[in-house]
């Protein structure tokens, strides 16, 4: 122990995620690593006169959280957009709106956000016509809470040219009124780009969610610098939050560049691990640029190596890809974005290539084509070690359950999904019926099967927050009778959050747990989350972040 450490977390209750080592009372830090875990009288002696000293005043020191499923550029440029989250009834919704339309005199469009489908009460539709008397002189539209369904004004339809509607790619769909023209309701990122495409950025935010290419233009140097700013505040409210890495779901030469400038000049506060895009028209030959970008791209701080796609979408506008039709819509099934032959070479191309794959899949149908991809990976190129994972998995039919453990698939999880005090569960109960609720987020049930869970928040369509994600998982309930609760342990959850978020990124041996070598990622809470009750475990604040050493946060 001849290193001098230069900042010790002491006084502290340290979880530190190391089965073989699981408690210690303080850790040191040298450089970007940690250099000692264990008692304080031990560590005292690595203290110089230069050693910063953090008191945690016995408080949870942890592992820096890794958000394993987020998307840090919407996210960021969102943090300043109007939020109805809790807000319902039209005299509610339309005071929130008018108050930002009357603040932003010079905002093109007023895009909220965190809509929620029956926000203005069961059985009233939101429309283009609902949206016209709140604010019929100026474009309004409302991202629905989970990112993949936005409802606009008239005004906002004719400025795009989307009233009189148009053909949206497989999966997606303009819907149509009985008048013949665009109701307001656009399902999929490629039915409302173009709405999006009038946000400040131009869209530049969602260019990794709609087509994953380099823009069609080059930014000028007032729009690099804005996207700069937008992606540096989504980065320190990472930090303010204990993230120290997050998984990025969504991808392009853009942000790669972006993030690339802010690591090289000061250090990004947060790893990011940014994927190539698969686009459904896309070519199998484009992964050429996936294989150079992971050669390019391959430090510390920012990397890249694996590919994301979306087989369906969400099961709110009956767009996630189900085994049989929701309830109340006979013969609506949703779509697959991939065909079973297409998505079957992609997944063999990019296993061959090294590369890991996440696959957005809500429905049950949508993870049995996912799944089946990856066996037909595993059975062209033989047994590896791939860690490809699937994304969301809300839905399950009982026959694909065994898979994941038998074909070493990561199940991705976002806990604050479920239905429950965020997302309302009536819609969902009526969806999909209660035979389908009866394996419908079932984490646990998957995780009693050998596979391994990371746990994330997919923000901005949830809060960001690990601790709002940590209660949800914590008070997690029965979705129907007959049906298990779900609900996971307190150390379950954290590994969740830590290890098993590291390990699903090839990163076990570096990060996730407080250990002698690894990289200093770390998050001091301002209490005991041991024991904090189930229920109040988001009452928890972060005191201090420290990510690659350096405090990025601190309270």
């Amino acid at each position: 122990m001849g290193v001098n450490a230069d900042i010790v977390i002491d006084n502290a209750t340290v979880l530190t995620m190391d089965p073989a080592n699981p408690r210690a009372e303080a850790i040191a830090i040298a450089g970007n690593r940690i250099v000692a875990v264990g008692t304080s009288a031990g560590i005292a002696r690595l203290k110089t006169q230069a050693t910063r000293v953090f008191d945690a005043h016995g408080a949870t020191v942890l592992p820096g959280f890794i958000e394993s499923h987020m998307h840090l550029f919407p996210g960021a440029t969102q943090l300043d957009s109007l939020n109805l989250a809790g807000l319902t009834g039209f005299d509610a919704i339309a005071a929130a709106v008018r108050r930002r339309a009357a603040e932003r005199p010079d905002e093109k469009l007023i895009l909220a956000e965190q809509a929620q489908y029956a926000m203005f009460g069961e059985g009233t539709a939101i429309d283009r016509h609902v949206l016209d008397r709140i604010l019929p002189d100026r474009m309004l539209a409302f991202y629905a809470a989970d990112h993949h369904t936005i409802w606009a004004n008239t005004k906002a339809l004719e400025t795009t040219g989307l009233l009189a509607g148009a053909k949206a790619p497989a999966g997606s769909e303009i819907v149509l009124g009985l008048d013949g023209k665009a109701n307001g309701e656009l399902r999929e990122f490629q039915a409302y780009e173009p709405i999006v495409h009038l946000t400040p950025t131009g869209g530049r935010e969602g260019n990794g969610l709609f087509s994953g290419r380099a823009l069609a233009r080059t930014p000028t140097a007032a729009e690099r610098a804005h996207d700069i700013a937008a992606l540096k505040r989504g980065l320190d409210y990472c930090a303010s939050l204990g993230i120290t890495s997050f998984h990025n779901m969504d991808g392009d030469p853009w942000q790669l560049e972006l993030l690339d400038e802010i690591d090289r000049t000061e250090g990004l506060k947060a790893r990011a691990y940014i994927p190539f895009r698969m686009m459904p028209d896309m070519d199998i030959a484009e992964f050429s640029r996936a294989v150079e970008e992971r050669s390019r791209y391959a430090g510390e701080r920012l990397k890249t190596g694996f590919v994301k796609m979306f087989m369906d979408g969400v099961l709110e506008s009956t767009t996630a890809f189900m085994l049989d039709d929701y309830g109340g819509h006979p013969g609506v099934k949703g779509e697959a974005l991939f065909g079973q032959e297409q998505f079957e070479a992609i997944c063999v191309e990019a296993d061959r290539l090294g590369l890991q794959i996440a696959v957005h899949a809500i429905g049950d149908a949508a993870v049995r084509r996912t799944l089946d991809g990856y066996a037909a990976a595993r059975k062209a190129n033989g047994v590896r070690d791939s860690r490809h994972r699937i994304e969301h998995i809300e839905t399950l039919d009982p026959a694909d359950l065994p898979r994941f453990a038998e074909l070493g698939v990561v199940a991705s999880i976002q806990p604050t999904h479920a239905p429950g005090d965020y997302f309302p569960p009536g819609l969902i109960s009526n969806l999909i019926g209660e035979k389908r609720l009866r394996l419908a987020y079932a984490w646990q049930t998957i995780r009693d099967t050998g596979v391994r869970l990371c746990f994330a928040s997919d923000w901005p369509v949830a809060p960001l927050d690990p601790l709002y994600g940590v209660r949800a998982a914590l008070t997690r309930t029965a979705m129907c009778d007959g049906a298990a609760a779900e609900t996971q342990s307190l150390g379950d959850t954290l590994a969740s959050f830590t290890r098993d978020g590291a390990f699903v990124e090839f990163a076990e041996n570096d990060k996730g747990m407080l250990r002698p070598g690894m990289l200093a990622d770390v998050v001091v809470l301002d209490g005991d989350i041991e024991n904090a009750a189930p229920e109040e475990v988001d009452r928890l604040k972060v005191r201090a972040t420290i990510c690659d050493g350096r405090f990025s946060y601190e309270a």
